[in-house]
C-alpha cells in the first residue's frame, strides 16, 4: 500500500533561491561555484522569494589559508558588480548591518562582521576621507529577543536620521543540505526577512520597506534535521553504489577514506528498495516531506550547527568583513 504525500504542506526550511530553483547561470573560479539566478514577481512568488538577483558562491572547506584568500577576493568582485548593478557609484554612502544575535554562535556572524568593518563616518565629520574612501557606518542591532523592537523598525529610524544611500545587511541563513553549511554565500538586491529559515520570520528589510538599496549577504550556518536525514539516505546510495562498482577493483583496497559523494549514485530501484523498503521508492523530495511529516509534529526537527562552528564562523566573518571593505573602499588592500 502506497504511502502519498502532500509535498505542499511542508515549506522547506531555507534561505538560498538556489535551493529551490532548478536551473542557474553557473560559472567555476578555480574551485569556486558562482551562479547567479534573476527572478521576477511571479518566478519569486512560485519559490516564496522576493523579486531580484540572487548571487551564490560555493566553495570548499574555509579554514584552508589558500581557499579562504580566493574566496574573499571572489565575492569580494561579485559584491561591487551588485553594487554597479543597483547604480551605486564610489561617492555614495553605506550603513553596514550586522543582523543576528552575537551570544548565539551560528546566529554570530553578521556581528562579528561589524566589528571587523571599516567604518569611517567618524573620521568625515573631522574633514574629508583619504581618497578611495567612502563615508560608512556600522551598526548591530540585536535581536528583537533582546531589543523588543522590530529590526526593520530600528533600521528605518536609523536611515532616516543619518540618510545613507544604500545599505549592506550580513545574517547567518538556514539551508536544506549539509553540503552547503558553512560553504555558501548568498548575495541579492532583494533584501532579506530575519530569521525566516528557522521559522522566526521578521519584518523584511528591502527598498520598499527603507526606501534605498539594499544588498543583504548571507551565510548558512544551519540545517534542520529532516535535511540530514534525507542527505544522509542519499549517501547511502552513493556509498552503496561507489562499493558496488569498486568491488572487486584491487586499487579499492589501498584508498583511504574514500570521498563516494563525487560519484553517481546508479541504483536501480530494486536496490534503493531492498535497502529502504518504502522509503527506497521515494524520490528525495518525498523523502524529505515523510521525514518533515514524521518529525514536525513532536517537536524533533531541530536546527542543527557543526560542532566547531566557533572557530569556522570566525573564518567566514573575515571572509565576509574582507570582503565588503575592498568592495566599499578602493584603497584597502589584501589581508
Amino acid at each position: 500500500m502506497s504511502h502519498e504525500i502532500d509535498l505542499n504542506k511542508f515549506e522547506i526550511r531555507t534561505d538560498l533561491a538556489i535551493e529551490l530553483v532548478k536551473e542557474s547561470a553557473t560559472r567555476e573560479i578555480g574551485n569556486i561555484k558562482v551562479s547567479n539566478i534573476i527572478l521576477n514577481d511571479s518566478q519569486g512568488k512560485e519559490i516564496g522569494k522576493k523579486a531580484g538577483n540572487y548571487v551564490t558562491i560555493e566553495f570548499p572547506d574555509i579554514t584552508d589559508y589558500d581557499n579562504k584568500n580566493q574566496i574573499k577576493t571572489v565575492f569580494s568582485e561579485e559584491l561591487k558588480k551588485m553594487l554597479k548593478q543597483v547604480g551605486i557609484n564610489d561617492e555614495a554612502t553605506c550603513l553596514v548591518i550586522g543582523l543576528g544575535n552575537e551570544k548565539t554562535t551560528p546566529d554570530a556572524v553578521g556581528p562579528l562582521v561589524i566589528a571587523k568593518t571599516i567604518v569611517t563616518n567618524h573620521l568625515y565629520l573631522y574633514g574629508d576621507l583619504e581618497e578611495g574612501f567612502r563615508r560608512v557606518w556600522a551598526i548591530s542591532p540585536g535581536v528583537m529577543g533582546e531589543t523588543g523592537i522590530e529590526t526593520s523598525d530600528l533600521i528605518k529610524g536609523i536611515v532616516e536620521t543619518i540618510k545613507p544611500d544604500f545599505i549592506i545587511t550580513v545574517d547567518a541563513l538556514a539551508s536544506s543540505s549539509i553540503e552547503r553549511v558553512n560553504k555558501t554565500i548568498q548575495m541579492t538586491t532583494a533584501g532579506i526577512n530575519p530569521g525566516s529559515g528557522v521559522g522566526n520570520k521578521r519584518k523584511e528589510i528591502s527598498k520598499d520597506t527603507v526606501g534605498i538599496p539594499v544588498i543583504a549577504i548571507g551565510i548558512p550556518t544551519v540545517v534542520d534535521a529532516a535535511s540530514i536525514v534525507s542527505d544522509t539516505i542519499n549517501y547511502m546510495y552513493k556509498h552503496f553504489a561507489y562499493n558496488k562498482q569498486n568491488y572487486n577493483n584491487p586499487a579499492q583496497k589501498l584508498k583511504f577514506g574514500v570521498n563516494y559523494l563525487k560519484h553517481e549514485a546508479n541504483l536501480l530501484d530494486d536496490e534503493k528498495k531492498n535497502l529502504f523498503g518504502l522509503v527506497g521508492s521515494l524520490n528525495t523530495e518525498e523523502v524529505k516531506s515523510l521525514i518533515n511529516e514524521i518529525l514536525n509534529p513532536i517537536g524533533y526537527n531541530l536546527m542543527v550547527t557543526p560542532k566547531e562552528e566557533d572557530f569556522i564562523v570566525e573564518k567566514i566573518a573575515d571572509v565576509i568583513s574582507g570582503g565588503i571593505n575592498k568592495a566599499l573602499h578602493k584603497n584597502v588592500q589584501d589581508g
